[in-house]
Formats: structure tokens, C-alpha cells, sequence
């Protein structure tokens, strides 16, 4: 079986990042995540230690050493590599729109990405738009338009999906005007739990001060996570002995409803504080 290891930056803003990592992730696919930072000389130092003709992330390398430097290429490879994944649509016809809708948005929306750049930590109550911004979403609602159920191809994820979640994230963030429709699949991103995870894993980095706007902000627009809070406890407080992710031995704990459950690092406790609900592994302890 094929191992893979993928390299992105900053989880909280790296809108590509975001894409490449739902292409395994909500596909049942198994992965190694390594994450720089944006901004930094290691970035570079990272990325070509990684895959050695690479300057950009996502970066996936498999153990037969082939390396998928773009996320157009990474879904591809995973779709053939992975036919039961069913990254794309097997309808001809929906697979070609499918590849199409991706390439657009590879290469087009400049303007609402320069000017609302992917934040998974900040929500605004409202932001100026540019008549560049209000063109691009207008293209926006017109390609979701022909959506014929919870997703871009009814109720099956699709990769296409995943290249459209960061600017999900961006309508939702920063309050963007749309349609009702386009607004109820904006929401359907918020709820995905492959989203949910990746939000809440990505707020145990350190922040970037780069991606900050002056508006008056706004409580995050998705599911209200269930309360938790990190706590100092021991491991014969904790209700479980081993990590739920790793399965290694627990030595950080977080408190909910009363409970105490404990984890193998604190990143994974944090995480885990921050949106419990995302956790299928989690909330089955507790279900326990």
C-alpha cells in the first residue's frame, strides 16, 4: 500500500493548504502532515527539502517517490491512485465539470484573494468590497448555482468541494454578500467535519499578524463548539489512559462537563478544546 507525506504551511491561512490536505482527509485517505510557516526563511528551506524542485505548498510525496507539487496534481493522482476514494464524480460528464470548476478557481478569484485573504481564526461583521470582489462573487454564485443538493454534485463530496472550502471560509469570515443558496453551501462547509478539524487544529499554531483586518469582528459563523477548557490534572483523574488519536500514553487533559479526559501532547488536547465536536474519535469517549 502507498504511504504518503505532505508538507503545508500555516493551517489557519493557507487557503492551498487547505485544499490539499481535504483531498486526503476527507477521503479516507491516509497521511504523514508536516507544517511550515509562511513568511519565514525556513519556508523555502522546508519545501525543498521536502521535494527537491518544489517552491510552493502543498507538496505531497509517495513512498514509490513520486512527488505531486500542485493541488490540481494532487488530486489527480490520488483519483487514479484511489478510484474508491471517488475524488471525482463518475459520471463523464460531472467529472469534466468537475475539473473545470477546479481550474477556474486555481487560477482565477485573484482579487477576493487579495483582498479577503483565507482567516479561519477572525469572523468580521462587515467588510468593503471592490467592485472587483463583488465581480468575483458574483461568478461565485453563478458556478454554485447548478448544485443539485448539499454539494457542487449533490450529496457526495467531491474534490471540487475541496477547492472551493477557502473561499467558503472567506464569504463566511468576513460577512460577503450572496445569494441565499450560495449562503446554504457556504454553511454546508462550516458544518464538514474534514473543516471543522482543520480550523480548530489550525488555532494551536502561532497566529500571523499579516493576515489581521481592522473591521469590527464577529463571532465565527459556524457550529458553536460544545464548552471544554484545558485543566491541570494527573493521569488517575483522566477517564481514558491513552491518547483517542495516538493511542500513546496521556499526559494533558482538558475538562468537559465534568469530566476529565486526557491526550498525548498538548496540540492534540488543544484541538480538541477548541471544537470537541469535530472529533469523531473524541466524542466517542464520550459517548463511552
Amino acid at each position: 500500500m502507498t504511504d504518503y507525506k505532505l508538507l503545508i504551511a500555516d493551517p489557519s491561512y493557507s487557503s492551498w493548504s487547505l485544499r490539499g490536505w481535504l483531498c486526503f482527509a476527507a477521503f479516507g485517505i491516509p497521511v504523514s502532515v508536516r507544517v511550515t510557516r509562511l513568511y519565514t526563511d525556513q519556508f523555502f528551506t522546508d519545501v525543498t527539502a521536502f521535494a527537491s524542485h518544489a517552491r510552493t505548498v502543498p507538496l505531497a510525496v509517495a513512498s514509490d517517490g513520486s512527488q505531486f507539487t500542485d493541488s490540481l496534481t494532487i488530486v489527480e493522482e490520488l483519483a487514479q491512485r484511489h478510484p474508491e476514494a471517488c475524488l471525482l464524480p463518475a459520471d463523464p460528464q460531472q467529472r469534466a465539470h468537475a475539473r473545470a470548476l477546479m481550474a477556474e478557481m486555481h487560477n482565477s478569484f485573484t482579487n477576493l484573494r487579495a483582498d479577503c485573504p483565507m482567516n479561519t481564526r477572525a469572523a468580521y461583521a462587515k467588510t468593503p468590497i471592490s467592485e472587483e470582489v463583488e465581480k468575483d462573487l458574483r461568478r461565485l454564485v453563478q458556478l454554485w448555482q447548478t448544485r443539485k443538493g448539499t454539494w457542487l454534485f449533490g450529496e457526495h463530496y467531491s474534490a471540487a468541494d475541496a477547492f472551493f472550502a477557502p473561499v467558503a471560509a472567506r464569504i463566511a469570515g468576513y460577512a460577503l454578500p450572496v445569494t441565499k443558496k450560495a449562503r446554504a453551501y457556504v454553511e454546508a462547509h462550516l458544518r464538514h467535519l474534514p473543516f471543522r478539524q482543520f480550523r480548530a487544529w489550525g488555532q494551536t499554531f502561532a497566529s500571523q499578524s499579516f493576515y489581521l483586518r481592522d473591521y469590527a469582528v464577529a463571532e465565527w459563523p459556524g457550529p458553536a463548539p460544545l464548552i471544554a477548557r484545558a485543566a491541570d490534572a494527573d493521569v488517575g483523574d483522566s477517564v481514558n489512559k491513552n491518547c483517542p488519536y495516538s493511542g500513546r500514553p496521556v499526559t494533558d487533559f482538558l475538562e468537559m462537563s465534568g469530566r476529565i479526559y486526557g491526550f498525548c501532547n498538548p496540540r492534540c488536547r488543544d484541538k480538541t478544546v477548541l471544537d470537541p465536536a469535530a472529533w469523531p474519535a473524541f466524542m466517542a469517549l464520550v459517548a463511552a
